[in-house]
C-alpha cells in the first residue's frame, strides 16, 4: 500500500483505528482458537470496511478531477473551432460535472466544490489503497455507483446529447488509458527522497536511504559474476517412458525439464544439453550410440510468442546440436521418435501429440521431410522402426498397432487384427526379436507375438504378408510397461501393478525376476546397463541401477509434485527442499547427494534453518509447520498458526525469533530457545490487506520487512508489540540482515517493464551484497548487481527450468545458488563464475548458448585446448564418416577439476556441420510468430 493500510484518508476515524490495533499488538497471547483471536478478526474486518468505504471515497473524488480537467479540456479545443458555444450552455460540461457529483446528487457545481476535488485527489496520491484483495466489496459498492452516474448522465438534456455523450466518453475512456500508461515508469519525487513505481498502476513508495546523496549519480551495471549449470537434481519418469539409456562413455542420458543430462554414476559427474527451449518430453539413441535426438512440447515465452515443438539432433560427446528439425510442423509437442535402424539412421519417425497424432519421416541430415499421415485420433505410445526391414515402421498405443510401409513420399497402413485374442486398452511398448517378429507388451499383462504371414490368409485373417498373432505368453500381473531387448538376444520386461523385472531366454521363457520396493514407485523404463546391470526408471522419478542378484541402489532421486520450499545450511554445504509431495528432503551439493528425507503429514511450502543450523522449520499449506532436527529428521515441534497456508518462515539473526507468514494476512511471532527445540508465541503483525508474501529480519532482531499479494511493503517494531509502523522513512536506512522482499528500494529495479506482479517468485541477496538472484515465472533464472535500484536494470538470464522458477537461495559461501522449479519438479545446482571483463560479452543477458558452453565438456580433445572454455571457441569441426570417441584420461591433471574430474571424449566426426546451438543459441532456429 502507498502509506500502509493503516493510513487513510482523513475520514477515518485515526483514534478507533489506533485502538484496535494497539489492542491488536498488545495481546501477545493470542492463540489460534481463543475468543481474543476471533475479537481481533472482527475487529480487523471492521476497520477493513471503514478503509475500502474510504478508499472509494477517494477514487470517485480522483475520477471527478480527471472528469473535470478533461472537460475543460474539451471546451477549450471546442472554443477556438467554434466560437458561439463558449456563449451557451455547454452540454458536454454539464454531463462531466454532473457526473461528478457526490452520491449521484443533482445540481450544478461550484468552484469550491472543485478546489475540495483537488485537494482531496492529492490525498488519494497519497493514500490510495489496492482492492485487489477486496473485489468482491468493492464490486457490491461499484454497483450502486455505477447506477448513480449512469441516471445522472441521462438527467440533462437527454434526448439532444446522446450522442455526444457516447462520443466523449469514448475519448475519455482512449484518453484514460493513454493517460496511464505514461505513468508506469518509476518517478521520483521533487524533493528527491522516495521513488514511486507503479504495479498494475497502484502506486508503490520507497523511500531513499539516507547514503545516496544524489539519486541521479545511481547505477545499475551487469555484475561481473555469471551462473554455471553444474548438477542437476530429478528425474522426469512420472508421465515419460524409455527415456534412460546407457551410453559407451559409460554415462546415462535422461531428461528433466528443459535439460537432457548425461551422468557418469562412477565418477560422480554430470553433463547437460541446454539446448531446448521448454520441456523435454522423449529421447531416442542412434544406432552408433553416440548421436542422439530429443523432442519437447509447445511452449510460450514471457512476449507470448510461441515457442515451438521440435525434435534436436546432436552429439552425447560434443554436446553441439547437428539439426534442428519440425519448427513449424509440429503443432502440441513431440510425444515419440525412433532413429531408423536396417540404413544405419538416416531416417527419424516423430509422432506429433496433436489430436491426429502426425506421423512424419524425416532425413534428419538434410533437415528434409519425406513422408506424413494422419495416424489416429487415439493416443500413439511408441513409434519404432523395424531393425532389417528399412520400409516398415510400427506405432501402437491404445486399442491398437499399426503397421506401416514406408515407400518414397508414401505411407500406407495395416492394422493389427486381434481376433481370437482379447484386444487389450493399450499397447504400451514394442520390440523386435532376432527373426524379426515384433513382441508387444500390454496393459493387461500379455505379450503378443506378431509374425508376417507368407502363406494365403484364411477369410477374415487379412492380406498375404500382414502382421498376425502367432504365440500369447502372460508375463505380469498387470500391464508390461517396458520392453528391454538385450545384447545377448534374452528380454528384459518391466510390470506395472506387480512392481517385476522378469528376464525371459531366448524362446521367452521367464528365467530370473525381482521385484521393485513399492516405495520407488512403478516401472517406467529398463534399459541395459553394464555387465549384468540394468537401469530402472520409475514413476516417483527414481533412476535404479541394479541386478538379479545384489537388488536396486538409486543413482537419481528427487521431488515428484511442485516445489515451493528451499533454505541452505547457514555454515554447511548442505539445503533442503520441501515439496506438494509431503517429501522433505536434505541434500548435500558437493557430494550431490541425499542425505536424508523425510515424509511429512502435509504438502511443505516454505522452510528456514535455524541460526544453529540444528533446527530446521517446515510450512505447509494447512497452517502447521514442523521443527525437525536437521541431523537426526526427528521431530522437535509442531505447531500451527491459522489455517491458511504458509507462505514464509524466517528465524531473526540471534535465532531467538520466528516469524511465520500466513496467507490469512497476519504474521505470527514465536520466541525460541533451546536452539531452536521450544516455541512460544508472543504476538502477531496485524495490517496487511492480503497474503504474506516475503519477509526480512533488521540485524538487531527488533524489525521486519513484509511484503504481500496487493504489493505492499510494510514494517513492524517487534519489541513494541509487533506494532506497525507508520512513518516509512523512519526504516530507510536499516540494512536488512537478508534481503528475500521482491519490493523495495535496493531491488525494485529488478522487475521487467509492464510486470503484473506475479512475475517474479522470489528473490534473494548473496551474502557478500554482491548480487541478487532471481526466480520468475518465464523459466528464468536472473543474476543482478546489488544493490539493483535503477528501473529496468540489466541481468544475466539462465535457462534450464521447464516451469516456473519458485525459489532461489545461495549456500553459505555464496560459492553456489540453488533454485527449484514448480511443475518441472527439478532443482538445479548453479555454481558462480567471476568473468574478466575481456570474457564478458557485451548482450546485458547470457544466451542458452553461454549455458550449454559452460556445462560442456571440451569440443575436441586436442591437448593445447585451454580447460575453460570461452564464449568464441568454434565448434567441432565435421567430417563424413562417423568414428567412435576417443577417451582422454585427464583425472591426474590438476586442472581437471574444472571438469569434475570426468574424462574428455573427442566428439566423433558428423555428417552434416554442428551449429552454434552446441553451446545453444536462446532462441534455436525458432522464427518469430507471424505478424
Amino acid at each position: 500500500m502507498e502509506e500502509g493500510l493503516l493510513s487513510v484518508a482523513p475520514a477515518c476515524n485515526s483514534t478507533t483505528t489506533n485502538a484496535l490495533l494497539n489492542n491488536h499488538c498488545a495481546d501477545d497471547s493470542i492463540s489460534a482458537a481463543s475468543a481474543s483471536d476471533v475479537q481481533d478478526r472482527l475487529s480487523s474486518l471492521e476497520l477493513r470496511v471503514q478503509q475500502q468505504e474510504d478508499e472509494i471515497a477517494v477514487m470517485k473524488a480522483a475520477l471527478a478531477d480527471v472528469l473535470r480537467r478533461l472537460a475543460l479540456s474539451e471546451d477549450t479545443a471546442a472554443t477556438g473551432k467554434k466560437q458561439t458555444s463558449t456563449k451557451g450552455h455547454n452540454p458536454l460540461r454539464e454531463a462531466y460535472s454532473m457526473s461528478c457529483i457526490p452520491n449521484g446528487s443533482s445540481g450544478s457545481r461550484k468552484p469550491s466544490h472543485r478546489d475540495r476535488d483537488s485537494s482531496t485527489v492529492s490525498v488519494a496520491r497519497k493514500d490510495t489503497f489496492s482492492s485487489a484483495a477486496k473485489r468482491g466489496h468493492s464490486a457490491k459498492r461499484g454497483t450502486g455507483i455505477e447506477r448513480s452516474q449512469s441516471s445522472t448522465w441521462e438527467s440533462g438534456e437527454e434526448s439532444r446529447n446522446k450522442l455526444v455523450k457516447a462520443a466523449s466518453t469514448s475519448k475519455l475512456l482512449a484518453k484514460v488509458v493513454k493517460n496511464a500508461d505514461k505513468h508506469k515508469d518509476p518517478v521520483i519525487s521533487q524533493e528527491g527522497d522516495y521513488i514511486k513505481m507503479f504495479m498494475r498502476g497502484r502506486p508503490i513508495t520507497m523511500f531513499i536511504p539516507a547514503d545516496v546523496e544524489n539519486y541521479e549519480d545511481v547505477r545499475t551495471e551487469l555484475p561481473p559474476e555469471r551462473l554455471k549449470l553444474e548438477w542437476v537434481y530429478g528425474y522426469r519418469g512420472k508421465d515419460c517412458r524409455a527415456n534412460v539409456y546407457l551410453l559407451p562413455t559409460g554415462e546415462s542420458v535422461y531428461f528433466i525439464a528443459s535439460v537432457v543430462v548425461l551422468f557418469n554414476y562412477e565418477e560422480r559427474t554430470q553433463r547437460h544439453y541446454l539446448g531446448h527451449t521448454d520441456s523435454v518430453k522423449c529421447l531416442a539413441v542412434h544406432p552408433d550410440k553416440i548421436r542422439i535426438a530429443t523432442g519437447q512440447i509447445a511452449g510460450v515465452d514471457k512476449d507470448g510468442r510461441p515457442l515451438q515443438p521440435h525434435v534436436r539432433v546432436w552429439d552425447s560427446v560434443s554436446l553441439s546440436t547437428l539439426q534442428v528439425i519440425g519448427l513449424g510442423t509440429f503443432e502440441r509437442g513431440v510425444g515419440s521418435l525412433a532413429f531408423s535402424k536396417a540404413d544405419s539412421g538416416t531416417h527419424l519417425a516423430v509422432i506429433d501429440d496433436c489430436n491426429d497424432h502426425m506421423l512424419t519421416v524425416w532425413d534428419w541430415q538434410k533437415k528434409s521431410k519425406i513422408a506424413e499421415i494422419k495416424s489416429t485420433n487415439e493416443v500413439v505410445l511408441v513409434v519404432e522402426f523395424h531393425p532389417t526391414d528399412a520400409n516398415t515402421i510400427v506405432t501402437c498405443g491404445k486399442s491398437h498397432i499399426f503397421f506401416w510401409t514406408w515407400a518414397g513420399t508414401s505411407l500406407a497402413r495395416k492394422q493389427g487384427i486381434f481376433g481370437k485374442y482379447e484386444k487389450p486398452k493399450f499397447v504400451q511398448c514394442l520390440a523386435f526379436l532376432n527373426n524379426g517378429d515384433i513382441l508387444t507388451g500390454d496393459s493387461g499383462g500379455i505379450m503378443l507375438i506378431w509374425s508376417r504371414s507368407t502363406v494365403e490368409p484364411s477369410p477374415g485373417k487379412g492380406p498375404k504378408g500382414a502382421y498376425q498373432i502367432s504365440r500369447q505368453i502372460k508375463a505380469h500381473d498387470g500391464s508390461v510397461f517396458t520392453l528391454c531387448q538385450m545384447r545377448n538376444g534374452t528380454l528384459l520386461t518391466g510390470g506395472g501393478k506387480d512392481h517385476k523385472i522378469i528376464l525371459w531366454d531366448h524362446d521367452l521363457n521367464p528365467e530370473r525376476d525381482i521385484e521393485v520396493p513399492d516405495q520407488y514407485g512403478t516401472i517406467r523404463a529398463v534399459a541395459e546397463g553394464k555387465g549384468e546391470q540394468f537401469l530402472v526408471g520409475t514413476s516417483r522419478n527414481f533412476i535404479l541401477r541394479g541386478t538379479f542378484n545384489d537388488g536396486f541402489q538409486v543413482e537419481v532421486q528427487g521431488h515428484t509434485d511442485e516445489l515451493w520450499g528451499l533454505a541452505s545450511h547457514p555454515f554447511k554445504d548442505l539445503f533442503l527442499t520441501c515439496a506438494q509431495d509431503r517429501q522433505v528432503c536434505l541434500w548435500n551439493s558437493v557430494d550431490h547427494s541425499l542425505e536424508w528425507t523425510r515424509l511429512l503429514d502435509e504438502h511443505g511450502h516454505c522452510a528456514d534453518f535455524h541460526p544453529s543450523g540444528a533446527v530446521v522449520a517446515i510450512g505447509t499449506h494447512s497452517g502447521k509447520w514442523y521443527a525437525l532436527d536437521a541431523e537426526t529428521r526427528d521431530l522437535v515441534a509442531i505447531h500451527t498458526d491459522g489455517n491458511e497456508q504458509l507462505s514464509v518462515m524466517r528465524f531473526s539473526v540471534d535465532g531467538t525469533l520466528l516469524a511465520v507468514g500466513s496467507h490469512d494476512n497476519f504474521i505470527y511471532l514465536h520466541t525460541v530457545s533451546e536452539k531452536g527445540r521450544k516455541y512460544t508465541r508472543c504476538g502477531k503483525c496485524i495490517g496487511h490487506s492480503s497474503y504474506i508474501t516475503h519477509l526480512d529480519w533488521s540485524p538487531d532482531n527488533k524489525f521486519i520487512m513484509s511484503n504481500s499479494g496487493d504489493y505492499e511493503i510494510l514494517y513492524w517494531d517487534i519489541p513494541n508489540g509487533c506494532k506497525y509502523i507508520r512513518n516509512r522513512s523512519e526504516c530507510k536506512d536499516i540494512d536488512w540482515t537478508t534481503y528475500t522482499c521482491v519490493l523495495g528500494y535496493h531491488v525494485f529495479g529488478v522487475w521487467p517493464e509492464g510486470s503484473d506482479g506475479t512475475d517474479i517468485n522470489a528473490l534473494i541477496r548473496s551474502h557478500n551484497r554482491k548480487v541478487i538472484a532471481l526466480a520468475d515465472d518465464f523459466c528464468k533464472v536472473h543474476l543482478f548487481q546489488y544493490p539493483c535500484a535503477r528501473p529496468k536494470a540489466p541481468s544475466h538470464k539462465y535457462s534450464a527450468h521447464s516451469s516456473h522458477v519458485t525459489n532461489v537461495t545461495f549456500m553459505h559461501n555464496d560459492s553456489h545458488l540453488v533454485s527449484t522449479g514448480g511443475k518441472d519438479t527439478s532443482v538445479m545446482q548453479w555454481r558462480l563464475v567471476e568473468k574478466t571483463p575481456s570474457l564478458v560479452p557485451s548482450d546485458s543477458s547470457l544466451s542458452l548458448g553461454e549455458g550449454l558452453l559452460h556445462n560442456s565438456i571440451l569440443r575436441a580433445a586436442i591437448p593445447a585446448v585451454p580447460l575453460t572454455p570461452t564464449p568464441t571457441e568454434p565448434a567441432a569441426p565435421p567430417t563424413t564418416t562417423p568414428a567412435p570417441p576417443t577417451v582422454l584420461d585427464l583425472t591426474s591433471d590438476p586442472t581437471a577439476a574444472h571438469c569434475g574430474g570426468v574424462a574428455l571424449v573427442t566428439p566423433p566426426p558428423t555428417p552434416t556441420s554442428p551449429t552454434t546451438n552446441g553451446r545453444q543459441e536462446s532462441s534455436p532456429e525458432t522464427p518469430p510468430p507471424p505478424s
